[in-house]
C-alpha cells in the first residue's frame, strides 16, 4: 500500500480510479511484467484455419442464413490523431525554406526519400485539388508550390490535417467527393453489418473530435444511405479517464506533476475494452479505422468478413447446445468426451494436465468454464513484412497452453529461441476480428473478467526533464481478450490496407 493524501485520493475520486487499482498499478511495475513465452507460432493447420473456395461459401452462406434473427454491430476504434501520419512532412516544413535552397538539392542531402515520393506523386492524394485551389497564384516556382502545399495541408489556418482525427480525413477521390475512412466504414457496413435494412455503428473517439464526427456523418450518411438503402445507427464513446493508468518514478512512487497532483497517462487501446463492455450484439465486427478499402474491393472485403461471421456462428452454435447440456447435468462419460474433443479442436482449447486425475464433476466443472467464455473470431493475413502482432501458441507461468495475439514488444528478443519463434511466424494480425459476447441464454458476457492484466507494457518516458515509467493496458486484441476462446482464419491481403503515413495513401489500393 503507497500512502496518498487527502488531494491525491479527491483526485482519484474526480477520476473513478479507484486506490486499489493504483496499487496494483503499482505493484506490477514494482514486480515488473515478463516477456511471454512462445511455444511457435501459430501455422495453418496448428491454430491457423484456412478455407477454400467452396467452403467459404459455405461460411458465408450460413452466416446470411442467419443474419436476419441476428443483432450485428461495427464497433471502430477511431480515437487515432492523424500527427503521426504526417511526420515526415512536419518536419519537412520545419526545415525546408525554399527561399534559401531548391527542392533538389534539399532532398539529395537530407536523403528524405518520403518527402521525394510525396513531392513527386503530389497529384495523385485524393486533397491535391482541394489544396491546389486554395494556393493557386500564390507560389513563385515548383519548389514554393511544393512548400506552400504542405504548408496549407497541415497548418492551423490552412486545412489543418495534422491535428485532424485519423477517421475524418479525405482517404478517397471519387469524382468530386473525397470519401473519409468514417464514410468507407458506412459503406462496409452496409454489406455484411446490416439487418432489416439498418446498420448499427460504434466509434470510440476523442472528445475533442466528437463535434467533428457528428458533422462528418451529418455530411456523408444521407449520401451513404441513399446508395446502400441502408438506415445507419452510429453511436459514439470516449476512452475513460478511470481507464488512464498512473505514471511512477524510478523509485516506483507516483510521478507528481509541478502542481503536486499524480500524473495519469492513457491506458492505450486496451483501454477501449470498457467501451466494448457497453456494447451489447450477437455479432460484433471490429476493424481499426485507418484500414478501409476503394469501391472495387468492397464485395470481397464484406465476403472475407461475412466467412469470418459464418465460422462465428457455426462454432458458436455447437458450443451453445454443449453449454446448454452442461447446464441441465446428466451428462455421460461420453458426452463429457465428445464437449473435451469439440473444444480442442473447435476453439483450440488446452486443458491443463490433471484435468484427467479430476473427479467427475471437476472435470464437468472445468467444461463448463472453458465452454462459457467470449468467442473471438480473428482474420490472419500472410506476413508481407508489416509490424504489427501475430499469431502464437504461448505458455503462462502456470504451464497453461493458449493461442494468442502477441506484439513483438512482448517477446525477449535476447532470447535466440524466442526470437526465431517469432521470425519463422507466417501470418499477422490486422485487427480483423469477429466477436460473440453472448453467452447461451442471449446474457451479455463481463468482458472485463476475460482480461490477463499481466500483459500489459511498461515504457520509460520523461517529463519536464524527469524520468517515469509509464504502464500500457493489455491491447485490446491482446490480453485484454485473452481469456477469450479463439480462432485464427487466413483472409486475403486485400483485406488489410492500412494508412500509417501520408504515403500509404499512394498505394494502388487507396487509388480509385
Amino acid at each position: 500500500m503507497i500512502n496518498l493524501s487527502q488531494k491525491d485520493l479527491e483526485q482519484l475520486q474526480k477520476k473513478g480510479v479507484s486506490q486499489e487499482k493504483v496499487n496494483n498499478q503499482i505493484a506490477t511495475f514494482k514486480a515488473g511484467i515478463p516477456f511471454v513465452n512462445l511455444v511457435k507460432a501459430a501455422v495453418v493447420s496448428d491454430g491457423i484455419l484456412q478455407f477454400n473456395q467452396a467452403e467459404q461459401a459455405e461460411h458465408i452462406a450460413y452466416f446470411e442464413g442467419a443474419r436476419g434473427d441476428l443483432e450485428l454491430l461495427k464497433f471502430v476504434p477511431a480515437s487515432g490523431a492523424a500527427s503521426r501520419m504526417f511526420k515526415a512532412t512536419f518536419n519537412f516544413l520545419d526545415a525546408f525554406d525554399p527561399s534559401k535552397e531548391s527542392l533538389e538539392s534539399y532532398l539529395d542531402s537530407t536523403g528524405d526519400e518520403a518527402m521525394k515520393k510525396f513531392v513527386e506523386a503530389m497529384e495523385a492524394f485524393p486533397f491535391y485539388k482541394l489544396i491546389m485551389n486554395k494556393i493557386q497564384g500564390k507560389a513563385a516556382s515548383k519548389d514554393e508550390e511544393a512548400h506552400l502545399f504542405v504548408k496549407e495541408m497541415l497548418v492551423a489556418d490552412g486545412l489543418n490535417y495534422g491535428f485532424y482525427p485519423k477517421g475524418l480525413l479525405p482517404f478517397h477521390q471519387y469524382g468530386e467527393v473525397g470519401a473519409t475512412p468514417f464514410e468507407e466504414h458506412l459503406k462496409e457496413a452496409a454489406l455484411y453489418a446490416k439487418t432489416g435494412g439498418k446498420a448499427n455503428l460504434h466509434f470510440t473517439i476523442s472528445e475533442q473530435h466528437d463535434a467533428m464526427f457528428k458533422a462528418e456523418h451529418a455530411s456523408a450518411g444521407p449520401r451513404v444511405s441513399n446508395n446502400t438503402n441502408t438506415e445507419f445507427s452510429v453511436s459514439y464513446s470516449n476512452q475513460k479517464p478511470s481507464t488512464d493508468t498512473v505514471a511512477v518514478d524510478m523509485e516506483n512512487k507516483p510521478f507528481k506533476n509541478s502542481d503536486g497532483s499524480i500524473l495519469f497517462r492513457p491506458g492505450g487501446h486496451g483501454a477501449l475494452i470498457e467501451n466494448l463492455n457497453d456494447q451489447d450484439a450477437d455479432i460484433i465486427f471490429i476493424k481499426n479505422i485507418d484500414n478501409v478499402v476503394i469501391d472495387q474491393n468492397l464485395e470481397a472485403v464484406s465476403n472475407s468478413k461475412k466467412m469470418l461471421a459464418g465460422v462465428l456462428k457455426r462454432v458458436q452454435d455447437k458450443a451453445f447446445a454443449y453449454a446448454k447440456q452442461l447446464d441441465q447435468g446428466s451428462v455421460s462419460d461420453a458426452e463429457k468426451e465428445e464437449i473435451k474433443s469439440f473444444l480442442e479442436q473447435e476453439l483450440n482449447v488446452r486443458f491443463e494436465e490433471n484435468y484427467n486425475g479430476l473427479d467427475s464433476q471437476g472435470q464437468l466443472e472445468a467444461l463448463k468454464d472453458r465452454i462459457n467464455r467470449p468467442i473471438r473470431v480473428c482474420g490472419m493475413v500472410k506476413n508481407e513484412g508489416e509490424p504489427g502482432g501475430g499469431p502464437f501458441w504461448i505458455k503462462d507461468d502456470q504451464g497453461n497452453v493458449s493461442l494468442q495475439i502477441i506484439e513483438s514488444a512482448q517477446i525477449d528478443m535476447a532470447n535466440s529461441e524466442q526470437a526465431s519463434i517469432l521470425k519463422n511466424s507466417t501470418h499477422f494480425n490486422p485487427v480483423d476480428l469477429v466477436c460473440g459476447v453472448r453467452n447461451y441464454k442471449g446474457e451479455k458476457f463481463n468482458l472485463l473478467e476475460f482480461v490477463d492484466e499481466k500483459q500489459g507494457f511498461i515504457t520509460e518516458k520523461t517529463k519536464e526533464g524527469k524520468a517515469l515509467k509509464a504502464l500500457e493496458l493489455p491491447g485490446l486484441w491482446n490480453g485484454a481478450m485473452a481469456f477469450w476462446n479463439t480462432l485464427f482464419v487466413e483472409v486475403p491481403l486485400v483485406t488489410f490496407n492500412p494508412v500509417k503515413t501520408v504515403n500509404d495513401l499512394l498505394k494502388p489500393t487507396h487509388q480509385v
